[in-house]
């Protein structure tokens, strides 16, 4: 069965696939899977080369190629939960790449209902680096995942026992924002300051400003850049402005 399942994922253009039995998945600071589907047994983990766009300077090219990503991987999301419905009779719910996100004061929007990476460990995709991102074995850190959680009874793939980081420390080297000076712990809020310039912070403090502000400033400020780069972001969605930590990595390059 697994076999047939990978052979799919890669007829897809998916780069390759691994499986997490539930009891497998550690995941701290996620629900409980049961939660969400309640029987699952198995998350079945989909693994994408990122872009060369990444590289480019223009954020506006880099952010482009990461809604390619995007719109591919949750297709093919997508295709394999109707293929695991129709030819095993299975539930299957699809768990994006990226958004939605629960939005709260308490979470900022920074923690998945799964965790991806997390999953990509158990399913024996890869191993955690120094900038907290996972390392696939052949591409890297230039690799996005999404998956499924079904309740077909699949076992496990074998963890990636060698240890791919280089401790090189590129990653925390060309962080804009230190936000990787901790080992072990990303500052989620040093991050999304740079990577995310133009989200929600960015959003209300506009909006405050804004409320408090008199009519001729209000009118400059719906003619500065800062304006229109909120606008875009309002109906692209999160738009990501650094990809530091991916493209300085050396592994699988």
């Amino acid at each position: 069965m697994k076999k047939r399942i990978k052979e799919f994922a890669l007829s897809m253009g998916v780069d390759d696939m691994g499986v997490a039995a539930v009891p497998d998945y550690k995941s701290p600071r996620s629900p409980d899977l049961q939660t969400i589907l309640p029987g699952a047994k198995s998350l079945i983990v989909l693994a994408y080369k990122s872009l060369s766009n990444l590289e480019s300077e223009n954020m506006q090219i880099a952010m482009g190629g990461r809604l390619d990503e995007l719109e591919f991987t949750r297709s093919c999301n997508y295709r394999m939960a109707r293929f695991l419905d129709r030819e095993f009779k299975a539930k299957a719910m699809t768990v994006p790449p990226s958004y939605p996100l629960y939005m709260s004061y308490e979470t900022k929007g920074t923690l998945g209902d799964i965790s991806l990476r997390h999953a990509a460990v158990a399913a024996g995709l890869g191993n955690f680096g120094r900038h907290n991102l996972v390392i696939h074995p052949k591409m890297g850190t230039r690799v996005l995942f999404t998956a499924l959680i079904t309740n077909l009874d699949l076992p496990s793939d074998a963890p990636v026992s060698e240890r791919l980081c280089t401790d090189c420390n590129a990653c925390v080297e060309n962080c804009p924002a230190g936000a990787l000076n901790v080992e072990g712990k990303t500052d989620d809020m040093k991050c999304l300051k740079n990577s995310q310039p133009y989200g929600i912070g960015s959003a209300i403090r506009f909006w405050a400003k804004f409320a408090e502000s008199p009519t001729e400033a209000q009118k400059k400020m719906v003619k500065d850049v800062n304006f229109w780069r909120l606008y875009q972001a309002g109906f692209i969605g999160f738009q990501y402005f650094c990809f530091n930590c991916i493209k300085s990595c050396p592994v699988g390059q």
